[in-house]
């Protein structure tokens, strides 16, 4: 499906922590737009917060200054005006808190997820997630303003959750249903009937939350999304000059002021909530504050006083989205495991991974952007992301394992890991890159004030089990209360001897046995607490590590597909390689899995791959792809397939093409000329024909005698054609050094002479082409003292349009070779052969079928060629409309011919116009405008219609209701406008198929003028 058109917005901004971060966030956000997630035209800004754990209020206060202030300079201004906000769409998205599970955050966290219809394939992480629900269901109908929204929460909305917006004023927060239990930890709205929002309750009692039980018996979370009007975000806007509202922006803090930590629904949106009063708001103290420091609860009552003053008067009302969920990210392993995992399906999720061995992964386990060699086994509930893994493996049930690459897989030989979180990281350590590996237990808590354990055991039962002691982790004066797992110094960063791996905290889980080397090891390493380690993590390195593991496990992927001839679309990680600058390692992969191919038309689809990564780097420049490929810079590498060394001819393409990759028109022209390769190879494919064409011999006739074919149509043929059929007949044999006229003479005694004439218009659409090939060559080969049966006819034929470089179809010859009603079928294997089933209908119904089926010239001279160019690149890239199309087709044919049987003419007429819908899914533009009238204007007359061939023009036939319809026909179409020089015709179902006889030397042959003739 298409997506529906969403928000158009006008910025877009990624708050960050670490302003080393900054970087490395705006080019994510590029990345996204190059990609077509953010609009072309969306200012896009990474912005720091102005002090390191600011608060979502601060952050987002800050965000909006500088939005205002990009927006002013963009319009001309030269100072901040909240005049650029009253058209402006803003989406202002939170990085948050560090997150122990994904060293770039929650935002960044990739789902078992995979988006089919993306244009462009990439991980799917949860800031993609809530960038789709933002833009595409919460965003859309919404007035100009800012638009707020966290990323540390999953979020799910149906397609369209019915928020109205008529007469809205002030500022709206969007609420998610959840139980009791889970709102014992989390925040709730309590609202009045009418949707405004009384209070707000972190954690709140029973009693209060048994306020906000709506009728389904649930409670209003609080989702980390807000909208506030223009009006509103004018309003907070004002707040960023006075004090001490101005420390939350970086111009308060570029002119010294204290910092001040402002919580967005605890500061800024509760004062607008009608039961909260203006004492109680002063007195107040945000959760994320927690209890102490007086002097900052003064300052911070001075920030709440100055927003009662410009907020109060604003509405707050709330949007409960009754069939939508939320689930937040917390720093508890079991939950995280839980939400990366789906318990009730059967299988693995398997996501942007290739796996050697897919049975040994267990049901409800996750694999996201891995390559896994060998036996890895996961077990149920674990999950594994961003890891090349070389077996054997064993990681079992409760565990998280990512970061690692086969250089650390050894550490894992001969392990059985259970309720884990094994982590590698890419730090920087004094300006210098670093790997660090981090490990802890699924029951572990990362909470400051949670309970004393580290792998899964007490600190007393791990310090008992491995000889490390309470003085290796902390300082004497950190008082036993605040030492946690966050503060404490167990992972090495550096050693004074080796590189680390992962092996440096692996020895905790089982340290016996090895004399306390490895604890002499780690004692004799440079260790970082958690915390410590936050801010030495490098997430440009994570990022670039993860895009280079995602694209060599996609090479893996199209090299996989290519050869096991799998229906699946290629285009999207073509697009993906080429606008990440891996373009040059996917083609490699194309040339390997071209020359190597045993099957050519795995080696053509390659081929044709490569013309869509060209394609694609010319980045729709450089004209279009259809055109000539015939230079002569190109005819070594075409003469290597010509003559079926593969290997040699992918390669001279190879170093052909990269004398085209300098601009546009000369990688558009040469992707035409992998087209063109690409054509060899089929061209030869269906040469394998030849295999079922064989002749008898039979006498000659008398010189001067005449052998006439003819067939239930007729078109005409060109004169390239025409010699053609002379050599694929064994007349003329072209390669050979004796000169025609003494071929000729030596087989014959004598030359040939051959006449064509044609009843129809040229584009008729009615596959007559082939079909007068076959009556040709059964001429010539008579003539030659050859006779050829009706199947190896069939066959010949392919072998003339091949060699006539035409291309096509193969099976329009059997139906005017074929006598009757039949239908044609062939096997998706070499040699190719094309089977033919004689369909029995009821007595008479051949002539209700003759007395119902009209023919309608269009006056339109259909181009089947440039048709067949679009469908062949389509099929090649296994776009998936035209490959559920193309079964479609296939299904249907066998339906029709089940309607034939049963003799059932209105079934049959559905099956044709649907038919046509199928041909044009298959082939956009075939139906002209002209050709669209008539056929709205027969619609009503007829069971069905289509265009026939390949659409475009030529001739349309039509079922009718009611029998010989032609005169009502003509007058139906006589009243309409617009259709052309248009003409109607009877037809019938023939049944006598190809005929042939021997004529007396002085016969007359009727209709063959001067200008319908060709003669050799």
């Amino acid at each position: 499906m298409e997506q529906p058109k969403g928000v158009d917005w006008t910025v877009i901004i990624l708050t960050c922590q670490y302003k080393d971060s900054v970087q490395v966030y705006q080019r994510e956000l590029e990345v996204r737009q190059k990609r077509e997630q953010i609009p072309a035209g969306t200012m896009l800004l990474a912005v720091e917060d102005p002090q390191t754990r600011v608060g979502s209020g601060g952050a987002t206060l800050n965000a909006l200054l500088v939005a205002a202030e990009h927006l002013s300079a963009r319009a001309g201004f030269t100072v901040v005006t909240s005049d650029v906000l009253h058209s402006a769409r803003i989406l202002i998205l939170h990085m948050g808190r560090d997150f122990p599970f994904d060293d770039c955050g929650r935002a960044f966290t990739c789902l078992p997820v995979e988006n089919p219809q993306a244009p462009v394939e990439a991980l799917v992480c949860n800031l993609d997630c809530l960038l789709d629900i933002m833009t595409h269901r919460l965003g859309p109908g919404s007035p100009p303003g800012v638009w707020v929204c966290s990323t540390d929460m999953l979020l799910s909305v149906p397609p369209n959750p019915g928020i109205r917006w008529d007469g809205f004023r002030g500022t709206r927060v969007i609420a998610f249903p959840g139980s009791l239990a889970y709102a014992l930890n989390h925040g709730v709205y309590l609202t009045d009937s009418q949707g405004f929002v009384l209070d707000i309750y972190y954690q709140g009692t029973k009693a209060e939350l048994q306020q906000c039980i709506g009728p389904d018996g649930l409670v209003p979370l609080v989702s980390g999304v807000v909208f506030f009007s223009v009006e509103t975000a004018e309003h907070l806007l004002a707040t960023h000059v006075s004090p001490p509202l101005d420390a939350c922006t970086y111009m308060g803090l570029d002119s010294g002021a204290q910092p001040v930590k402002l919580s967005l629904f605890f500061d800024i949106l509760l004062c607008m909530a009608r039961n909260v009063s203006r004492e109680s708001f002063l007195a107040g103290r945000p959760p994320e504050l927690g209890q102490g420091d007086m002097d900052v609860a003064g300052y911070l009552k001075g920030a709440r006083a100055q927003l009662w003053r410009e907020l109060r008067d604003q509405p707050l009302t709330m949007v409960y989205v009754p069939d939508g969920g939320y689930s937040y990210l917390t720093a508890d392993a079991t939950e995280f495991l839980h939400s990366l995992t789906m318990p009730g399906v059967a299988v693995a999720q398997i996501i942007h991974s290739q796996v050697e061995e897919p049975q040994l992964l267990e049901a409800t386990c996750s694999v996201v952007s891995c390559l896994l060699e060998g036996p890895v086994q996961l077990g149920p509930r674990s999950v594994l992301q961003h890891c090349h893994l070389r077996g054997p493996i064993h990681i079992g049930a409760g565990c998280f394992v990512s970061g690692l690459d086969t250089a650390h897989s050894e550490s894992l030989h001969g392990l059985e890991l259970y309720d884990v979180i094994l982590q590698g990281h890419h730090v920087r350590l004094h300006g210098s890159p670093s790997r660090a590996f981090t490990l802890a237990g699924r029951l572990d808590s990362w909470e400051r004030q949670g309970p004393g354990m580290y792998l899964n055991m007490s600190w007393n039962e791990f310090f008992k089990k491995t000889g490390i002691r309470d003085w290796d982790l902390w300082d004497p004066d950190t008082a036993p209360s605040d030492r946690c797992l966050l503060n404490a110094r167990l992972f090495p960063v550096l050693h004074p001897e080796r590189a680390l791996g992962p092996k440096d905290v692996l020895w905790m889980l089982h340290p016996q046995g090895d004399r306390g080397e490895a604890l002499r090891a780690w004692r004799a390493s440079w260790r970082l607490s958690w915390e410590q380690l936050q801010p030495c993590l490098d997430q440009a390195a994570t990022l670039a590590s993860r895009r280079d593991l995602f694209f060599c496990q996609a090479l893996q992927k199209a090299r996989h597909v290519l050869e096991a001839r799998q229906d699946l679309c290629l285009r999207p990680l073509i697009r993906a390689a080429v606008g990440e600058g891996c373009s040059g390692p996917l083609l490699a992969t194309l040339d390997k899995v071209a020359a190597g191919a045993e099957d050519p038309g795995v080696a053509a689809r390659a081929l044709a791959c490569v013309a869509d990564v060209l394609g694609c780097m010319a980045e729709g420049r450089g004209g279009l792809r259809s055109g000539p490929a015939a230079n002569p810079e190109w005819i070594q590498p075409f003469s290597y397939l010509e003559c079926g060394d593969l290997m040699k001819g992918v390669e001279a393409l190879a170093q052909e093409r990269e004398k085209w990759l300098t601009r546009p028109a000369l990688l558009v022209r040469a992707a035409r000329h992998y087209e063109g390769a690409e054509q060899i190879l089929i061209r030869q494919a269906v040469m394998t024909a030849r295999h079922f064409v064989c002749t008898q011999p039979v006498a000659l006739p008398a010189p001067g005698q005449w052998v006439l074919t003819e067939c239930p149509a007729r078109v005409d043929f060109s004169g390239a054609l025409l010699k053609a059929a002379f050599i694929c007949a064994g007349i003329v044999h072209v390669h050979s050094k004796v000169p025609l006229r003494e071929q000729l003479l030596r087989s014959f005694s004598g030359g040939f002479e051959l006449h064509t004439w044609s009843e129809l218009p040229h584009g008729s659409g009615l596959g007559t082409s082939s079909i007068l090939a076959g009556a040709a060559l059964a001429a010539l080969q008579r003539a030659a003292g050859q006779a050829v049966g009706t199947e190896a006819l069939i066959h010949a034929v392919l072998h003339l349009e091949q060699v006539l470089t035409t291309g096509g179809g193969w099976q329009d010859q059997v139906s005017g070779l074929v006598p009757g009603i039949k239908v044609g079928r062939s096997r998706a294997q070499l040699p190719l052969k094309v089977e033919v089933e004689e369909i029995t209908v009821p007595e008479g119904f051949v002539q209700k079928i003759s007395d119902h089926l009209l023919l309608v010239y269009t006056g339109k001279t259909r181009l089947a060629r440039n048709l067949l160019q679009d469908v062949l690149r389509n099929w090649y890239a296994r776009l998936p409309a035209v490959v559920q199309n193309a079964r479609r087709l296939v299904r249907q044919t066998e339906k029709c011919a089940e309607a034939f049987r049963q003799g059932n003419l209105p079934l049959l007429g559905q099956y044709l116009t649907s038919y046509w819908e199928q041909k044009k899914l298959m082939a956009p533009g075939c139906e002209p405008l002209a050709v669209k009238r008539m056929m709205n204007v027969l619609a009503p007359y007829a069971y069905g219609q289509s265009l026939a061939g390949a659409g475009g023009g030529g001739f349309l036939y039509l079922l009718t209701k009611e029998p010989r319809q032609k005169e009502a026909v003509e007058a139906v179409l006589a009243k309409a406008e617009g259709l052309g020089n248009y003409s109607v015709h009877l037809v019938e179902v023939d049944t006598q198929g190809l005929s042939l006889q021997l004529l007396g030397c002085d016969t007359h042959l009727c209709g063959a003028g001067p200008s319908e003739a060709g003669n050799t």
